[in-house]
Parts: structure tokens; C-alpha cells; sequence
């Protein structure tokens, strides 16, 4: 079996690690059964380029059980969980290529070993995958019959694919169920962003002031959980409604140069280039601390930071520090990468519980139906489905419409 991991001995802490996190994915292990019995994917290779942590390792191994041949690579060089891609391959016998900390030749070369496989369904998390396979493999791509996207930045990259009519297979754009961006976006991506500067810097967030570059689902969140721990919240934005809703949500709203002159901590979650550039750093206040929590390194200019920086130096593990030529000091996590991934563990488990079973219901899916080459939405049943055996796993119980309810709902001749 080929794989690339860092070292094949890491493996037992990694399994202890995937079994800790699968208790805590209970509708991922419902499917999980059902595709054990019925095996839905059997006979169909699958190539995944996603962040290789405990939550996916559960999903590889649904996939296996359901009949597919996987081969997995890691969606960014800083995300690997090296225990984890060990036990993959030793326990659970998936190849794997992925080593935490990988330059940017490995990272596409192991895309480039995952669709060696010569796929019939593609799981993507950022689209980096479903590039390469256009740019570079396009002789693969007869024999797909569809992929998946995991996040808003690769849904943006694929749904400008199609638009230019370059898209030579459908996709299911996995983030727009409601069961994923409403919960893994908003309390995934808010958990474990603070998480991540909270384990390398050890600030305190109650009393400073932080800012949210971006509010969309992941934005909002970040924002609430520094609001809750105590943090008075800026919010910036390009869009009027979600300025506007945020400023109704209780938070301050300004323009990002004006925001990082007082900003002790300030996070990008918006999807888009430089949006932290030459001209934020020349104003920034002394020591903030800057992260992203954006699915690619682009949202903050490094290059500009670096060149106008008289020095810089790692003062803890992941964290740059930029000496300005006026003595301030502007403190980098992660070289703005994705900061919940490289410096902490990604979302709990309880939020990709619902995102995952949206991968692989999607990949069943993808089989079972004919789709054009286009950008999907999962149906909405489906999504109704994922949140009725969430509620049911947690044991919680809701209300039912009566039929006298659901018959006033459908007569439009009935007033007051």
C-alpha cells in the first residue's frame, strides 16, 4: 500500500484519538452501519484531499465499510495530525499522504499520489484537488462521475468554474446544507479559532478588543465566542446587510484600517486575498496578534508584512513576531495559515458529526443519481434528515405540526 506520513509509529496515539472522537460523532456512526450492511459505494474509488484529523479519519473509515477504495491527502500543509495519517495507514489500512508542516511541492505532490488511484468520486476542502485534476489530470476525469466540496472558499473557486464553463464534472457543494454552514462554520470555526490562539499566544481575551474581518457564518461566530470570553467585538465588512446585522448583534462596525489602530487581536475569516495589507500593518497597533481563520494564506499579506519589518523572529512555536522600523510589534499565527487547524486541533467532533455524514450521504448520492456538470445543493431531505438523527442521537425530542396545523399551512383561503 503507497502512502507519505511523517512516521508509522505515531499510530497508537492516533487510534486512541479517532475512537475518542467517534464517540462523539454518533450520526456518523448510525451511517457508518447502514453502509456496512448495504455497502453503497462498493466497487468506486475515492481520491480526498481534506484536513486529515480525527473527524476525518471517521469519515475515511465510513467510507471503507461502505465498499470504497479511498486514498486521502491533507487540504493544507499545516492541518495533518501525523498521529492520526499513522494510524490511518497502519490500523485502518487507508493510504495516506500527509505530513504536518509539508512544502508546497509535497503538499501537490500528494495530491497529485491521491488521484493516482484514477477516482470515480472526489472530496475536496478548498478545491485544490479538483484544480489539479483540470489543470494537470484531465485524462482522469471521464471517469468521475462527481465530487464534493467541504468549505465556502472551494464552493466560491468551483461555482466560478462553472460559471466560466470550465467545470467538466458535477459537484455537491457539501458547505450549503444547512446541517454543515450553520453549525461546523458558525460553532465549529468559532470554538476552535479562539482555541487556536488561545494555545499558542496564552492571552487573555476577556478585556481586549477584537476584531472580525468578515461576517459571514464563520465571521459570526468568531465573533460571538470573543464576545462571550469578555472581548469588546469590532466587526468589518465590504457587505451593507452583514454590516448592518452585525452592528444589530451588539458589535462595533468600522473600516479595517481605522479597526487595527486599536485592535489587540484581530482574525480574518472572509475568503479573500490581502484583505490585511501594507497599508493595515503601517498603522496597526503594538502588539496585536493577527491570525486567519480563512481556508487559504492568502487573506493576509506576509510578503508586505515581511518587507516593511525590520526583523522577525518565532517566539513561540507558530507565532512571528514583526519588529517595525518605529519599534512596534505586530505578532503573526500560524504565517497566516488557517490558525484553527495548524495551531489547534480544527472543529470538535460534535459539529463535523453533521458535515461528514453530509460527505458521504453525498457521495451515495452522486452514484445514485445523474447530475449535470454544474454546482449542486444536497436536497433539502436529506439536510432534514442528518438534523431528525442528530436529535435523536442527543436524545432531545421536538414538536409535530398536527393535521389540522399542516392543512392551515396549505389552505391559502384561510385568514383571520
Amino acid at each position: 500500500m503507497g502512502c507519505d506520513i511523517r512516521n508509522k509509529s505515531l499510530n497508537k496515539e492516533g487510534k486512541k484519538k479517532i475512537e475518542w472522537a467517534d464517540r462523539n460523532m454518533p450520526v456518523l456512526s448510525l451511517l457508518r452501519e447502514r453502509f456496512e450492511k448495504e455497502t453503497p459505494l462498493s466497487g468506486k474509488k475515492v481520491s480526498a484531499c481534506l484536513h486529515v484529523t480525527t473527524e476525518t479519519a471517521n469519515l475515511m473509515r465510513t467510507l471503507v465499510v461502505g465498499g470504497a477504495d479511498v486514498r486521502l491527502c491533507a487540504s493544507n500543509p499545516l492541518s495533518t495530525q501525523d498521529d492520526v495519517a499513522a494510524s490511518l495507514v497502519t490500523d485502518y489500512g487507508i493510504p495516506v499522504f500527509a505530513i504536518n508542516g509539508e512544502d508546497n511541492d509535497t503538499y501537490y505532490n500528494h495530491i497529485n499520489s491521491c488521484l493516482d488511484i484514477g477516482p470515480n468520486i472526489t472530496m475536496d476542502d478548498g478545491a485544490d484537488l479538483v484544480s489539479t485534476l483540470h489543470s494537470k489530470k484531465e485524462h482522469l476525469i471521464p471517469h468521475i462521475l462527481g465530487g464534493t466540496e467541504e468549505t465556502t472558499t472551494g464552493v466560491i473557486r468551483l461555482k466560478s468554474m462553472a460559471k466560466d464553463g470550465v467545470l467538466m464534472y458535477p459537484i455537491i457543494a457539501v458547505n450549503d446544507s444547512l446541517t454543515k454552514h450553520l453549525f461546523d462554520n458558525r460553532y465549529g470555526t468559532g470554538q476552535s479559532t479562539i482555541d487556536g490562539i488561545l494555545r499558542v499566544t496564552n492571552t487573555l481575551i476577556a478585556g481586549k478588543i477584537f476584531c472580525v474581518c468578515g461576517y459571514g457564518w464563520c465571521g459570526r461566530g468568531i465573533a460571538k465566542r470573543a464576545n462571550g470570553l469578555g472581548a469588546r467585538v469590532i466587526v468589518c465588512e465590504v457587505d451593507p446587510i452583514k454590516a448592518i446585522e452585525a452592528l444589530m448583534d451588539g458589535f462595533s462596525i468600522m473600516p479595517g484600517v481605522e479597526a487595527i489602530k486599536q485592535s489587540d487581536i484581530l482574525v480574518t475569516a472572509t475568503g479573500d486575498i490581502n484583505v490585511v495589507n501594507k497599508q493595515h500593518f503601517e498603522v496597526a497597533k503594538d502588539g496585536i496578534i493577527i491570525a486567519n481563520a480563512g481556508h487559504f494564506d492568502v487573506e493576509i499579506n506576509r510578503k508586505a508584512l515581511e518587507e516593511i519589518a525590520d526583523s522577525q523572529t518565532e517566539v513561540r512555536k507558530l507565532v512571528d513576531e514583526f519588529r517595525m522600523k518605529d519599534g512596534r510589534k505586530i505578532y503573526l499565527l500560524a504565517k497566516g495559515r488557517l490558525v484553527n487547524l495548524s495551531c489547534a486541533d480544527g472543529h470538535p467532533p460534535e459539529v463535523m458529526d453533521m458535515s461528514f455524514v453530509n460527505q458521504a450521504l453525498a457521495a451515495e448520492y452522486i452514484i445514485n443519481n445523474k447530475l449535470s456538470i454544474n454546482v449542486h445543493k444536497l436536497p433539502d431531505k436529506i439536510d432534514k434528515e442528518i438534523a431528525e438523527l442528530k436529535l435523536e442521537a442527543l436524545d432531545k425530542k421536538i414538536d409535530t405540526l398536527t393535521e389540522e396545523q399542516k392543512a392551515y399551512l396549505k389552505e391559502w383561503r384561510m385568514g383571520t
